[in-house]
C-alpha cells in the first residue's frame, strides 16, 4: 500500500473526485464487498487513505472536514496512526458516525459505494438526515494509483474428516430452511458461509482460510458459485459436483436481474446493499433476514468439536514451549523476537497452517493498546520487570485457536497493583469458564460475571468479553458473542466462544487472560449448559494474588492446571516438562 502521496495530498485528490460526483462527502468503510474483517491487500482503502490498519473502523470525508473512527480496540492505535492535522479521531461507540456526519455537515448529499456498506449502516446515515448518494464507482480506486491486484489463489477441497458432515446434507439443510420461511432462494456473500456450506477453503486474505466468493442457493438445494475461474482448478469443480454450477463474479449481477419476481433473502447486515438494490431493481422481492449458514456453521459437530480438542492440544504444546524460552529470553527478546519464536514452535506441528490474526505481542506501555501491532518501528526491548502480554492464534485443518497470557519477566516480584488487576482479570475469567446457565441464554446476560471482580476495584476493559470462533475458518465468527452490546443469540452445544476479560492502564501496562470455551449440556435433559474449556496453557503465578481468591477460584485454578500438566507434559522434551511441572504446581 506504498504511495507518493502525503496525507493531505489524499483528502486533496479524493476530495476533487467527490466534486466532480456531485457530493459533499463520502462515507468509507474497512471491508471489502464481503464485508469481513480481514480483506485482501487490493480492499485495504481506509488503511490507504487514513494510515489506520485496524481490523474495524470508516471514515467519513467532507468538504472541510475528515473523521477516521473505530472501537475501543483501536483508540490509542488511531492516535499513532492517523495525521492528526488532517483526520480528527472518533470513537464509533460514543460517536456514532452518522451523528457525527450529521451534526458537521446537515442535509449532505454523502456518497457511498453500495458494495461496501451494508444495508443496516446505510438506513442509520439516512435516519439522521443525510442524502446517501449510491456512486457507480469507488472514488478512492481513482486515486490510488498502486493498488495491488485481487488475488487468485484457488479455492481447495475440505476433507470430510475435518468438516464432520458432506457438502449435500448442508445445502439440503439451509435450502429446506429458506424453503420453510416462503423465499425461492438466498444471497450469500460471506466467504466463510460459502466455505462451510461447500467444504472449501482457501488462502485470498491473510490468516482466515477463505477463497473469496459469492453463491445463490436455491430452495432445491441447487448452488451457483461466483469465482474467479482462475481460483477453481479441476479438482475442486470435481470435489463441488453437479449441483454447484459456477461462474465468473461478473455473472452475477445479470443472474439477481433473473430472479424478477422471487422472494429472494439477503443479510440486511451482512451483505453489502448493492444486492438488495440489484434484486428490487429487478422486480424481486428482497427477503431480510441474516445469513442462515450462521448458525449452523457455529454449533460445532462432533467431528469439528473433537477437532478443535486436537488442535488445542497441539498448540498447548507449542505455547508450553514459547513460555519456557521466554522465561529465560524475556529480558534480551524483543516484541517481534517473541512473536517469530512462539511461530517457529508452532510451526514444528505439522499440521500448521498459518496463524489466525496477527498476534499482539504487547510490553509494558504497548500491552495497553488493546490490539496493538508491532512494527520495526515500534518494536521494544521486552526486558525484566516487565509486564508482557501475548495475544495469538494459529490455523491448522481441524481447528482455529486464540489464547492470550500476560507474563510478569522479573526477576523482581510484580508489584502490587499489577498482580492485583491480574489477579481480577483471572477472577471474572474463571467466572465465566465456571458457569452453569439455562439453554436460551444470550452472551449479554453472562458478560457481567467477567467484569464484577473488575467493577469491584472499579476497573473495567472496553471491549467484548468473548467472540465465536470457526473451525478452520474466522477467528472472529458469529452470531454468538459475550458482551454488552451481544446480540440476542441464544449460546448452544457446539458453539466455540473466547472468554477475555482484560484491564489496561495506558502508558503503563495491559493484562488479559483468553481461553477458548466449548459450550456442551450440563444436565442429561438439555435444560442447562456449561463450558468446556479447549486452551491449555498455564496462567502466569507470579501474576496472582493468592490472597484476593476464593478457595472455589483456587481450587479451579489448581485443576486447570493439573489438567494442563497431564495433557501437555507427555509431548514436550525434559526441559519444558520441568518447567511446565513448575508453573502448573498447586497454589
Amino acid at each position: 500500500m506504498t504511495d507518493t502521496l502525503s496525507p493531505p495530498e489524499k483528502l486533496a485528490a479524493l476530495r476533487a473526485v467527490l466534486a466532480r460526483d456531485g457530493v459533499q462527502g463520502f462515507l468509507l468503510t474497512r471491508g471489502d464487498a464481503h464485508l469481513g474483517e480481514y480483506v485482501a491487500p487490493d480492499s485495504e482503502r481506509l488503511a490507504w487513505l487514513t494510515g489506520f490498519t485496524g481490523s474495524a473502523g470508516c471514515a467519513v470525508v467532507l468538504a472541510e472536514r475528515a473523521m477516521v473512527f473505530s472501537d475501543g480496540r483501536y483508540v490509542l492505535q488511531l492516535e499513532t496512526q492517523t495525521d492528526g492535522t488532517v483526520w480528527e479521531r472518533g470513537h464509533m461507540i460514543e460517536l456514532p458516525p452518522e451523528r457525527w456526519t450529521a451534526a458537521a455537515a446537515p442535509g449532505a448529499r454523502v456518497g457511498y459505494d453500495p458494495r461496501l456498506i451494508s444495508a443496516e449502516m446505510l438506513a442509520r446515515f439516512e435516519r439522521a438526515g443525510l442524502v446517501m448518494v449510491a456512486l457507480d464507482h469507488n472514488p478512492v480506486d481513482a486515486v490510488w494509483t498502486d493498488r495491488p491486484a485481487p488475488p487468485l489463489a484457488p479455492a481447495l477441497p475440505h476433507e470430510a474428516r475435518f468438516s464432520g458432515r458432506d457438502s449435500e446434507d448442508k445445502r439440503r439443510a439451509i435450502a429446506a430452511m429458506i424453503a420453510e420461511t416462503g423465499a425461492d432462494a438466498v444471497v450469500l456473500t460471506d466467504p466463510a458461509s460459502i466455505a462451510w456450506l461447500l467444504n472449501i477453503r482457501g488462502s485470498d486474505v491473510p490468516c482466515t482460510p477463505i477463497a473469496q466468493g459469492f453463491a445463490i442457493l436455491r430452495a432445491d438445494a441447487s448452488v451457483t458459485l461466483y469465482m474467479a475461474p482462475e481460483k477453481l482448478p479441476e479438482t475442486t469443480r470435481a470435489w463441488l459436483g453437479n449441483a454447484v454450477a459456477t461462474a465468473a463474479p461478473e455473472r452475477m449481477a445479470a443472474d439477481l436481474a433473473a430472479l424478477a419476481g422471487q422472494r429472494v433473502r439477503v443479510d440486511p447486515a451482512g451483505s453489502a446493499v448493492w444486492f438488495a438494490q440489484a434484486l428490487r431493481a429487478a422486480g424481486a422481492t428482497v427477503v431480510d433476514g441474516p445469513d442462515p449458514v450462521l448458525l449452523p456453521k457455529a454449533r460445532k459437530n462432533a467431528v469439528e468439536q473433537e477437532g478443535a480438542r486436537s488442535a488445542h492440544l497441539r498448540d498447548g504444546i507449542a505455547l508450553a514451549k514459547f513460555l519456557h524460552w521466554l522465561d529465560a529470553n524475556a529480558a534480551a527478546t524483543s516484541e517481534i523476537g517473541a512473536i517469530e519464536a512462539l511461530d517457529g514452535f508452532r510451526a514444528e506441528a505439522a499440521e500448521f497452517r498459518g496463524n489466525s490474526f496477527d498476534a499482539i505481542s504487547g510490553a509494558g506501555p504497548d500491552g495497553a493498546i488493546i490490539h496493538y501491532r508491532v512494527t520495526p518501528e515500534t518494536d521494544r526491548l521486552i526486558g525484566a520487570d516487565t509486564v508482557y502480554l501475548i495475544d495469538s492464534g494459529a490455523q491448522y485443518p481441524d481447528g482455529t485457536t486464540d489464547v492470550t497470557r500476560t507474563v510478569w519477566t522479573g526477576p523482581s516480584p510484580a508489584p502490587d497493583e499489577v498482580a492485583d488487576a491480574a489477579t481480577r482479570v483471572l477472577q471474572g475469567h474463571i467466572a465465566l469458564a465456571a458457569a452453569i446457565f439455562p439453554k436460551g441464554t444470550t452472551g449479554i446476560r453472562l458478560d457481567a460475571l467477567a467484569r464484577l471482580p473488575l467493577w469491584r476495584a472499579g476497573l473495567d476493559y472496553d471491549h467484548g468479553t468473548g467472540h465465536g470462533i470457526g473451525s478452520f475458518l474466522a477467528v472472529h465468527e458469529g452470531p454468538c458473542s459475550i458482551s454488552p452490546r451481544s446480540p440476542p443469540v441464544p449460546l448452544e452445544p457446539g458453539m466455540i466462544l473466547s472468554d477475555e476479560p482484560g484491564y489496561y492502564r495506558p502508558g503503563g501496562f495491559g493484562i488479559r487472560a483468553e481461553n477458548l470455551l466449548l459450550v456442551g449440556e450440563h444436565t442429561p435433559d438439555g435444560r442447562f449448559l456449561a463450558f468446556e474449556t479447549l486452551t491449555l496453557a498455564p496462567f502466569d503465578r507470579r501474576l496472582i494474588a493468592t490472597a484476593l481468591l476464593s478457595p472455589a477460584e483456587r481450587d479451579w485454578i489448581d485443576r486447570y492446571h493439573a489438567r494442563v500438566l497431564a495433557q501437555i507434559g507427555p509431548h514436550v522434551p525434559d526441559a519444558v516438562r520441568a518447567w511446565l511441572a513448575s508453573a502448573c504446581a498447586p497454589l
